[in-house]
């Protein structure tokens, strides 16, 4: 074995910079297993990691030891799965999904975005069982009774938050503007904060990370654009005894106690970063896609990639919806159950998407107005009534509902084809035609499927 290893050879030989056993002090790298070993060249001065054959050896073979003896991410699978069969009554497809999600806490740094889950359920359902379980086995889970600004951003690890019905309050406007970005890498908030100086106090800028983990639960349901971050995962009420009289004993269950030992403590999460390649992903996925035609010969690729990215592209998941469902899909290819995680999620988003179908604002807008008459003259007070009659009208959740809102709407979704202002109000000409047309967008029995890149 040659000793002319450059940092980044030596660094992956190790598993990767997030090695446990790496550390870096002065500006040398040392190994735990090998602290003598230092990162400077005594002949040419040059930064190079000094060791012997026997050192690496001996540090690569203890290293994979460790690995073997730890749990692999299917045995962490079916473990984590396990323990919320023995707790928490739900179907085998939710089981499933939150697994992954828990998994995916461990590494969500290394995806771009990281959904959010949502847990709606009515009293009596489990939803607060359910968020403890997944606490206990998450990144530095916490449970929470609420959630404030600075609590979202100044801390960090999985945020549980149990009976979060206020947040499509008025009050919690800034809130909602946090997490409505904080499940995407790079969100930042900024604050002022004093600083002792020579000449006195001064003030300096503080930057925060909102990007985090969080799993919501509730009883009357999500905001709408918050909700169209999350996944959700509706629990029904259970008769099932067996389940129900179990004592939380999370803090002395062998089992649990058995799988977080090996999510806290292995080294299986950098080895994962590094199979499973989730920093380079993106990219090859936007080159995958930008590819007309694709051969296998292209050594761009490695071909368990275009394997998973065949797959992704036949579901036709796009947008949003895509970036909530790549993290997850990942994980399933590396455990070996990509397909039945496939069929899962998109079963998931054929129901939100009905889901909007009913209850999105411009959605349900745009359907009231394709079934109006053509070229006569709407007053948007009139409007405002009949299309909010057919709405369950709430003061607090639907403050947003009236004549401004009607007319923004309008104008936004280019419904309008000509406007008058009379003694009675304003009064529009609607465009009839584009809103059917754009009904076809969400309506799944006239919407045109995406047909996938031809390979």
């Amino acid at each position: 074995m040659e000793k002319q290893e450059t940092e980044e050879d030596l660094i992956d030989l190790m598993t990767c910079k997030n090695c446990i056993n790496l550390i870096s002090e002065g500006g040398k790298i040392y190994c735990k297993e090998h602290p003598t070993a230092d990162f400077v060249d005594s002949d040419t001065g040059e930064s190079r990691y000094e060791y012997e054959e026997t050192q690496l050896d001996s540090h690569c073979s203890t290293w994979e030891k460790k690995v073997e003896k730890g749990y692999t991410i299917k045995e962490l699978y079916v473990g984590i799965k396990e323990i919320l069969k023995e707790f928490v009554d739900t179907s085998e497809p939710n089981r499933e999904i939150i697994t992954l999600w828990i998994l995916g806490t461990w590494m969500h740094k290394d995806f771009e975005t990281y959904p959010y889950l949502f847990i709606n359920a009515m009293k009596g359902s489990g939803k607060t069982r359910l968020l403890k379980l997944i606490k206990e086995l998450s990144w530095q889970g916490d449970l929470l009774a609420s959630l404030s600004e600075a609590v979202l951003f100044r801390t960090t690890g999985t945020l549980c938050i149990d009976e979060f019905e206020g947040v499509s309050g008025k009050d919690k406007n800034a809130l909602r503007e946090l997490l409505n970005t904080a499940y995407k890498k790079g969100g930042k908030v900024k604050r002022m904060r004093k600083k002792k100086s020579v000449d006195g106090e001064e003030q300096v800028v503080e930057e925060f990370s909102t990007f985090r983990p969080v799993v919501m639960a509730n009883i009357r349901g999500m905001e709408e654009v918050l909700g169209d971050r999350c996944i959700p995962i509706i629990l029904e009420k259970s008769d099932n005894k067996s389940i129900t009289r179990k004592i939380e004993n999370f803090d002395s269950h062998p089992k649990m106690l058995e799988i977080k030992e090996n999510l806290i403590n292995t080294n299986f999460w950098c080895s994962l970063v590094k199979c499973s390649c989730c920093k380079t992903m993106y990219i090859e996925w936007n080159k995958y896609i930008s590819t007309p035609i694709y051969t296998t010969h292209n050594t761009t690729y490695n071909y368990t990639h275009i394997h998973l990215f065949k797959k992704i592209d036949k579901t036709g998941i796009d947008g949003r919806n895509l970036e909530l469902s790549f993290p997850l899909l990942i994980l399933a290819e590396e455990i070996g159950i990509i397909d039945d995680v496939i069929e899962i999620l998109k079963n998931i988003i054929a129901e939100k998407k009905e889901e909007d179908m009913m209850e999105g604002r411009d959605v349900m807008l745009m359907s009231y107005v394709s079934k109006q008459e053509k070229n006569m003259w709407h007053k948007i007070k009139e409007i405002l009534t009949v299309f909010g009659s057919g709405i369950a009208y709430d003061s607090d959740e639907n403050h947003w509902l009236n004549s401004k809102w009607i007319g923004q709407a309008l104008r936004r979704l280019n419904l309008i084809i000509n406007k008058r202002r009379t003694g009675q109000g304003v009064e529009v000409i609607l465009n009839i035609d584009k809103a059917k047309d754009k009904m076809k967008i969400f309506n799944p029995e006239t919407k045109d499927e995406k047909k996938p890149i031809s390979n």
